[in-house]
């Protein structure tokens, strides 16, 4: 059964494609010519890192996508392509050429509402050191990226958090202006 997805894509170093505008765009081919159908591609954005400081601005943007794979079939998928693309995994929210993230799968709520919430509760501090070793779905701090929500409206601004029952488009004006701002369209 095909099921609609989000994905997020962004990265703030150059690859052996090119820039990272470049790399996005080839990741967007290489998922196409795995199987992937997308049904849209949200405009491109620049972003400050996240967090604030720890390198140079992300290229972002956001995809609608339908897959026949189930939700760890296709995060293997979007982690192989990444490693296709140079991403490496040694420090968390460090540079990187492409991060490939699957925000949402349909209304699928993984694994469990009580997991679900300590990973959305997680304090900024415990968000920098720690990482599920599960898929948490939709992506438990979903709600608190500018950088995500912005290019998610773009192409699913009605889409439902099934946790929040939020809109995309009122997760994303629920953030501060200056966090919507700092998202800006290439």
């Amino acid at each position: 059964m095909n099921e609609i997805s989000i994905l997020a894509l962004g990265g703030n170093s150059n690859s052996d494609f090119g820039s990272p505008e470049k790399t996005l765009i080839h990741a967007i081919g290489v998922l196409r010519a795995r199987g992937l159908t997308i049904e849209k591609t949200s405009k491109f954005y620049s972003t400050p890192a996240f967090p604030k400081g720890s390198g140079a601005d992300y290229v972002n943007a956001a995809l609608l996508i339908n897959s026949n794979q189930n939700p760890r079939e296709l995060l293997s998928l979007l982690h192989e392509v990444e490693a296709d693309l140079g991403r490496t995994r040694e420090a968390r929210w460090a540079s990187r050429p492409i991060d490939i993230d699957l925000i949402a799968y349909g209304q699928r709520l993984l694994p469990d509402a009580e997991t679900h919430a300590k990973w959305r509760g997680l304090s900024p501090k415990d968000q920098a050191t720690l990482w599920p070793d599960q898929l948490i779905l939709p992506h438990p701090r979903l709600q608190d990226r500018a950088f995500v929500l912005v290019p998610a409206c773009d192409i699913a601004p009605d889409w439902v958090h099934p946790v929040l029952g939020l809109t995309m488009r009122e997760m994303m004006e629920n953030l501060p202006e200056s966090d919507r701002k700092e998202v800006v369209e290439l």
